[in-house]
Order: structure tokens, then sequence, then C-alpha cells
């Protein structure tokens, strides 16, 4: 018989599950603080201490609050920021298109079929909502235009709708592609359009399926106009879920825009976001999410050019031939030959967002450097990220270390007014950076 103070089977699973959330959160308090300055895990050759074996992984969670009226990052000397557009949801990603008008693709992670057998997976649902990306997807791309260049968009409208947690976007000719979380689509597309009804039409496929653990596909097209370069991150931290859920992830597509037909053009990117194209030499180039649960002082995201048919460590070893002994079985052959990346990032920043900067209205420093949007670190102490850096260039190659470009998204209490993801230059030159806590665009340009 039902007691009066009975509590439901479901119910009394949530309060357990969010009781073992703070109990795991309590314990991987005790977890290790990273050890080294921040700076020690950036640039060419970052430091790479063993790692760190704990029972339960670090988690320092900044708790998404949004901002507050009038507030904002904060930038150099000599440049101002301004709220391009706000009052989205979830904007993630940011396009322009040659007529100035940019696009916004707010969505959020589709839904998958929930794992209540892992205390790990739900506890780390739950401070991913903590976080604020625990909203259902919007699943739409946003027009924003700003007619009389004062830097804040008069025109903020659906411009394509019932997509599938949509993310890159690329125009080629007549077509705007859009790639969704599984599939590139591609739509018709003429200037001025401020909305695409077509239902359009699937170019290709991408690896997704139930678990599709990193969720974001970017697209980049060729300088010709012939094929788009798509990312797909890893279905797990290191293989955890069985490396046959690994096919055709953790790498870089090639996609023939002719037909369809794709290719693995490198492989071993745990987690690659944003893509450009470097303006000296014409070389693609990519931020990366690397391992977590290794220490605070490990592993470094990274910036790095991109090799046709290179592979660059994940799961079996990192930052070149350095072993990851959790994978199993090894693949000494395939250590042998990964390649180290470029430059360091920083543990655990989550670096998102790349652009080139090319435009003039910004000093000439800036001009051929590289953007960065850091989306900002779950698992270090003290937190990591949370910040668009600026990397200068040289030659085609990064010359010194980062500098902080726009900060401020953590208060001096260490919750989360905001975090950038995707980085665009518009067409005027100024630097937009969307931030999916704040749901805002943000502009920053010359004051």
């Amino acid at each position: 018989m039902k007691r009066k103070h009975d509590v439901p089977r479901s119910a009394s699973r949530a309060i357990f599950g969010l009781g073992a959330a703070a109990g795991l959160a309590l314990l991987s308090a005790c977890a290790g603080s990273s050890k080294l300055p921040e700076q020690a895990s950036f640039g060419p050759e970052p430091q790479l201490p063993k790692p760190s074996k704990a029972l339960l992984p670090t988690i320092k969670m900044a708790e998404a609050i949004g901002w507050r009226d009038g507030a904002a990052p904060g930038a150099p000397e000599g440049f101002k920021v301004s709220r391009y557009a706000e009052g989205l949801d979830h904007p993630r990603w940011v396009y322009v298109l040659p007529n100035g008008d940019v696009l916004v693709a707010e969505s959020n992670a589709p839904e998958r079929p929930v794992r209540n057998d892992k205390l790990r997976l739900r506890t780390m649902s739950y401070f991913m909502q903590k976080a604020g990306a625990g909203t259902p997807s919007a699943d739409r791309i946003t027009l924003l235009r700003d007619a009389d260049g004062d830097g804040r968009a008069e025109i903020k409208q659906p411009f394509l709708e019932g997509l599938n947690s949509p993310f890159g976007m690329a125009l080629v000719g007549d077509h705007l592609y859009v790639a969704n979380t599984d599939a590139i689509m591609r739509f018709p597309y003429k200037q001025g359009d401020i909305r695409i009804s077509a239902s359009g039409e699937k170019l290709t496929d991408l690896p997704a399926g139930p678990l599709n653990h990193h969720w974001t596909k970017n697209i980049l097209a060729s300088p010709d106009g012939r094929r788009l370069y798509a990312t797909v991150g890893s279905n797990s931290n290191v293989g955890e879920n069985g490396l046959d859920k690994e096919e055709g992830r953790a790498a870089i597509w090639e996609v023939d825009l002719s037909n369809g037909e794709k290719r693995l053009f490198a492989t071993g990117l745990r987690n690659p976001n944003g893509m450009d194209w470097e303006p000296a030499t014409g070389t693609l180039w990519t931020v990366v999410n690397e391992r977590d649960e290794l220490g605070s002082d490990l592993v470094p995201d990274y910036l790095t050019s991109v090799k046709k048919d290179g592979f660059y460590g994940w799961p079996y070893s990192y930052f070149g031939g350095i072993v990851d002994a959790r994978v199993k079985p090894q693949r000494p052959e395939l250590v042998d030959k990964a390649i180290k990346p470029d430059y360091a990032m920083g543990t655990h920043t989550a670096v998102l967002g790349l652009v080139f900067y090319q435009a003039n209205l910004f000093p000439p420093h800036y001009r051929g450097g590289a953007f960065v949007g850091m989306h900002g670190s779950w698992n270090r102490k003290p937190p990591s990220g949370y910040k668009v850096a600026f990397v200068p260039f040289n030659n085609g190659r990064p010359d010194g270390m980062p500098q902080d470009f726009l900060t401020g998204f953590l208060n001096d209490k260490g919750q989360a007014r905001g975090r950038p993801v995707g980085v665009a230059v518009d067409s005027r030159g100024g630097l937009l950076v969307a931030d999916d806590v704040g749901n805002i665009i943000w502009r920053v340009a010359p004051a």
C-alpha cells in the first residue's frame, strides 16, 4: 500500500540523481588544481607534465548568470564593444554574407536517448544545464541586418527554421550550405533574401547517431568553391564508448560540391570546430578541443594547420607521440605517425571559434592574425578560457604568445556572464562574437 508521504519512483530517481551529482561535485572538488601557470600551456612548446590520475575528474563549472543591463565584456584600449544583437536563443555560430547581412545559428544539442546507467553521465548533464547548455535547440538560423552602420542590427528575423541542431554555414554561388548535426543541407539563396522558405536538399550525411557526443558540425568552402570541409568531433572523451562508435569521427571531411561525395581529409582531431584559410599561405587551419580527465594541466587545446591525410593522434596519443595509456587496444603504428599540433591554446579552454583578420579597420598589428573564441573550461581549477584571444601571425605561422582581446565573461565570483563561441569579421571590419550564455552577438571595433 502506498503511504501518504511515499515518493514516486521516478521522482526518487531524479532526487537521487541530483544528490549524487552534488556528491560527485563535492568529491571532485578534492581533485587536483593546476600546478603550472596558465601561460605554460600556450604556444608552440607547451609544458606537458605527467598525467594526474584521480578517482573522479575535476569539475569546476561556471554557473551561467548572463549580463546585467548595459554591461559588456572588456576590449583593449582604443576599442569599443557594442551589442550588435541580443535576445537570441543560444547563439552558437555567426556567418557574414557578401551584402553584409549576418546569419546566426541558434542551436543546442539534439535530443538523445536518456542514459541513466552511468552516474558520471547524469552528473555531467546536471552541470551542463547549470552552465547554460541545457535548453532545447531552437533549430533556427536568424538574419541580422545593420543597414545604417551604427554597430547594431535593426533587423532581426528568422531566416531558416526547422533545422536539426545547425552550426556551420557557407555560401557558394547561389546556394547556402548549412551543417545540421547529421547532414549538410543546400538551400537556394539570392543576395538580399531575408528569409528562405524552401525545404532544401541533402548534399551528404555526416556521422551522427543516437549518441552523437560532439554534435557541432562546422563547414568551410574551399577558395575555388568546389569543395566543403566539414568538422566532426569524437563520440567520446578517449574512446570509452567503444572505438567502433568512432567511425568517421574526430576528423575533417572533404566534400565534393558537384556530387556530395566525401573523403576523410584529416583524422585524429578529437573535436575540431572553427576553420579558416590562413591568408599568407592559403593553408587550412583549425582549432581543436583535446581530451579531458588527465588533470588541470593536461591536455592543451590547440590551433594547427591541417595537412591532407594527416593523423593528429586522437585517441591513442596527444601532442605527437605522447601515449594515452587509457586507450585499449593501443595502436603504436598510428602513434608513430601522429602529427604534433602547431600551437597550444591552453588546457581545457574549449577553443571553438576561429577567424583570420583580413580587413583594414583594426590597427596593422592585427592583420593576418587569428581571433579564437574560447568557450571556457568545465574541468580545470582554476577555470580557463572564457574569452576571445588574438594570436599574431607572421609569414603564415604564429608569432608570439596569444593576447587577450575580449575578456570579462567571468565575474569576480567565478560566474559566467557569457561564453564566447563563434567569431567572424563583418563587412565593415568589426569583429563579431557569438555569446551563447548572454544570448548576444557582440561587435568590437575601434573607438
